[in-house]
């Protein structure tokens, strides 16, 4: 794929634009190199990973002479627990995932098209949305019976991005590769989407390969700021 590429988005932060550039085939160097720019939002920090190049969206509260005593590296060192503790100081810390890209438009699913859903607006998932993002939009089935949910918010640099949850009776049919299309097909044609998954959640990775997004590197968000709870 080549910067020719249709794949755009309207997040203007230099990690949105890296990530543009990864999936339209602009690759770092497999150096071991990192580079670090601003987070994109003042509450969230977040560290990526990518093969041989690292990321730092962190705050400016620590030189790079400090992120480099602290072992920061392109191979690995930028996820070393010390760095981010340091790093989170007394603040929340978020598990770290695989960081999945890909287009939003495409063919719709097979099932019902998605219905914005507000009795959802306390399913863990979006709870979770709302800690880490922006601009959370809440939908799932236009049967109010079925408990799928799709969250679509501004996630990592700025990029819109995707979770989803099957409701517990339909996990194992199949169904999550529709649901993940059926959230694609939801947004403009081409739009660059992100999806951030815990390695070992096989079945979440499989839905969104299959709806045709690829994993590309590793992320994991903190803050150093101490959490509070409504």
């Amino acid at each position: 794929m080549s910067n020719e590429s249709p794949i755009w988005t309207p997040a203007r932060h230099p990690l949105a634009r890296f990530l543009r550039g990864l999936v339209t085939g602009t690759r770092p160097p497999m150096d071991g190199g990192w580079m670090r720019v601003t987070p994109w939002v003042p509450h969230i920090q977040g560290i990526l990973s990518f093969p041989g190049h690292a990321i730092l969206a962190v705050s400016y509260d620590h030189t790079e002479n400090d992120l480099a005593e602290l072992g920061v590296d392109g191979w690995g060192g930028a996820h070393d627990p010390r760095v981010v503790t340091a790093l989170a100081k007394n603040g929340w810390i978020d598990t770290l995932d695989l960081l999945m890209l890909g287009p939003g438009g495409g063919e719709a699913s097979a099932g019902d098209h998605l219905v914005m859903r507000s009795d959802l607006a306390r399913h863990p998932l979006v709870e979770h949305a709302r800690r880490v993002r922006s601009e959370v939009q809440v939908f799932g089935s236009a049967d109010p019976a079925v408990e799928d949910v799709v969250v679509l918010a501004r996630g990592i640099g700025g990029l819109r991005e995707i979770s989803f949850a099957l409701d517990p009776r339909h996990r194992g049919q199949g169904k999550g590769t529709a649901l993940v299309q059926a959230a694609l097909h939801s947004v403009p044609e081409n739009e660059l989407i992100a999806a951030c998954v815990a390695p070992a959640n096989l079945p979440s990775w499989r839905c969104l390969e299959r709806a045709g997004m690829k994993p590309y590197g590793t992320v994991q968000l903190f803050t150093d700021r101490p959490e509070r709870r409504t």
